[in-house]
């Protein structure tokens, strides 16, 4: 299969549906799979009411049978098109957050979407993308599309049309290329179904700024039950993952510099995932800042391009230096210990 890539400049007139959407939305209502621009990352999306374009998406990616997938709509309709009752809290959060980073798990309704995006569960993850080319796809094509991260399953996520080809050229009907994403790390999973929200996957928007709206926000403990289907992405396998192994250091630089050494010493070649306050503190192969520890919006807009970074390199091992777990840091720690496989190395 030969990829199409649609060139899209990304501030979308609403008067004016342009050609390559149009196209790019034709592709979608015959059943194909398309990979689009988000404020987050790159989705891969096709017909979430069609069992077979949604087993695309699996093939394409590699993914595991019970990881759910995530709705993205375009309008309030849509959403309860797909899901019902919306929760009380449900109709607050929308109100509040969307468009934007928010994934809401809520009650689906029957036979609205295809088993395979539910993973066979009660329940349907559907969020409202706030990106114009997302919207403007969405709207385009008529259909509530399920689209994970364009990438293949593991992979970093794609924050570029390039990272999106370099993993799935061949595999994928076509790309529409908006330019790199905004966020760079995937929304916030909320789960609306029960008494309490809970906090499936921490995202762009916060656990301070949903409390500041809802009240009390629990946190789902662990990665989830091995055994069981996940009720969101991101929650039972290892995910983000660069193909050297990826060590987490928590402490200060001087005992990161010293884990380098010793690996040096065993003939290894090092990479360190650091920010610009750091980068000249250590002596590696292969040393990459991932944005300024001052403004966390940019070690997650940067994270998975400079994950993707090191596999250009001959590194052997990585080490990354830790991050604050509060606000969006808890985001980007949640996806570095995915990267991970949940190596920590304290000192």
């Amino acid at each position: 299969m030969k990829t199409r890539v649609w060139i899209v400049d990304n501030i979308v007139d609403k008067q004016q549906v342009y050609p390559q959407i149009r196209e790019a939305a034709e592709w979608l209502r015959a059943g194909e799979v398309v990979a689009f621009p988000t404020e987050t990352v790159y989705g891969l999306g096709a017909d979430a009411a069609n069992t077979a374009a949604v087993e695309k998406i699996f093939e394409a990616k590699g993914r595991p049978s019970d990881n759910p997938l995530i709705v993205h709509v375009a309008s309030r309709a849509q959403a309860e098109a797909v899901a019902t009752p919306l929760p009380p809290v449900a109709e607050t959060l929308m109100e509040r957050f969307w468009p934007g980073p928010l994934t809401l798990v809520l009650p689906k309704r029957a036979g609205a979407v295809s088993e395979r995006v539910t993973a066979g569960l009660p329940t349907v993850a559907v969020r409202m993308p706030d990106h114009p080319l997302a919207l403007a796809l969405i709207e385009a094509s008529g259909l509530a599309l399920a689209a994970p991260s364009a990438n293949r399953s593991g992979r970093p996520s794609p924050t570029t049309a390039a990272h999106v080809l370099a993993d799935l050229n061949g595999r994928i009907a076509g790309v529409i290329d908006g330019g790199p994403t905004g966020i760079g790390v995937e929304s916030t999973v909320l789960d609306c179904s029960g008494d309490v929200p809970v906090i499936l996957r921490p995202g762009g928007v916060t656990k301070e700024m949903l409390s500041e709206v809802i009240g009390h926000v629990a946190e789902a403990a662990g990665g989830g039950d091995e055994q069981a289907a996940p009720k969101a992405p991101g929650m039972k396998y290892t995910h983000y993952a660069p193909k050297a192994p990826l060590w987490i250091v928590a402490g200060p630089p001087a005992f990161l510099q010293q884990l380098v050494d010793e690996s040096r010493a065993e003939g290894k070649t090092v990479g360190v995932l650091t920010t610009e306050e750091n980068k000249d503190r250590y002596a590696a192969d292969v040393v990459l800042p991932c944005g300024t520890r001052r403004e966390l919006t940019t070690v997650a807009h940067r994270l998975y391009d400079t994950l993707r970074r090191f596999d250009e390199t001959n590194v052997d091992l990585i080490y990354s230096e830790a991050f604050p777990e509060e606000g969006l840091g808890a985001a980007i720690m949640n996806r570095l210990r995915k990267a991970a496989g949940g190596r920590v190395i304290s000192g």
